[in-house]
């Protein structure tokens, strides 16, 4: 009976716990989508309402209609994507390489990459612009991509290099006795087994581009360049904060994460080899 009594207050405690966790994570969405709706650009009301008496859709169709929104939109799109498909390509052929063959200086590689990943990103930004300036790509989406692109390198060819470890030997062998080449290998055998890190990879990238806005705000000038976040900061006039029009713009900027992480999900998947060397 007492151990009885103690499972369901441990259930009950976990239970509780979980209920908190689920309020603090939903909490802030919900503040953002009843501060959307509100007319005004009222973060919030004085009385206790769970929702505007006075809901309007005014924030959206002005974030839509009367500032370029849609432009800024597609102008992250872009850079987020192209992105990503860059440092995924660069990426995936060093992670391989690094995990399987053994030449000199792949010692030293894997220590500079490593050193690179602890050095703070924002210390670089001089040193972006700088660059940026000699080649004379300030002010130009494909002067951001460079920079995000080549930023991306460190972490993601380590995170690539750390899953083809796990993958077995004997695949490729078997494949190779079966008269396969090494590219043939690389591209019919590894790549697909290596899809759920892949897919981790080119998220974790069109989120790094999507969502920027120190890097985006130091090298973009002119407005019709904005990318999204640069853009929605640039609304704010003086000590004035349209609230409802960041709201609105923040549930329509939400809109893209959705759906890539929605597409992608499906292949974060582990255990794709699990019984692969069965018999």
């Amino acid at each position: 009976m007492f151990s009885r009594r103690q499972s369901f207050f441990s259930l009950a405690v976990q239970y509780f716990i979980l209920i908190v966790g689920v309020l603090f994570a939903i909490f802030p969405i919900y503040f953002v989508v009843q501060a959307s709706f509100r007319p005004g650009n009222q973060l919030y009301s004085t009385s206790l309402q769970l929702w505007p008496t006075d809901a309007t859709l005014e924030n959206y169709q002005y974030v839509w209609t009367q500032i370029p929104l849609p432009t800024w939109l597609w102008n992250s799109i872009q850079v987020a994507g192209v992105t990503s498909l860059i440092a995924l390509a660069i990426t995936v052929t060093a992670g391989y390489a690094l995990s399987r063959f053994r030449f000199r200086g792949r010692g030293f590689m894997l220590n500079a990459l490593l050193a690179l990943q602890a050095f703070p990103a924002l210390l670089a930004l001089p040193a972006f612009y700088l660059i940026l300036l000699r080649l004379q790509l300030l002010n130009t989406h494909t002067g951001l991509i460079l920079i995000y692109s080549c930023g991306a390198i460190a972490f993601n060819v380590w995170n690539i290099k750390g899953y083809f470890d796990t993958l077995p030997y004997e695949l490729e062998e078997a494949a190779m006795v079966d008269g396969a080449t090494p590219t043939q290998v690389f591209w019919h055998i590894m790549l697909p087994l290596a899809r759920p890190i892949l897919a981790v990879t080119a998220l974790l990238g069109f989120l790094g581009g999507f969502g920027d806005f120190i890097l985006a705000n130091t090298v973009l000038f002119e407005e019709r360049l904005y990318t999204a976040p640069v853009g929605i900061w640039a609304l704010q006039v003086g000590y004035r904060n349209p609230w409802g029009w960041f709201a609105a713009s923040a549930l329509i900027l939400a809109t893209p994460i959705t759906l890539v992480f929605l597409y992608l999900q499906r292949h974060l998947v582990s255990g794709l080899t699990a019984g692969s060397l069965k018999g």
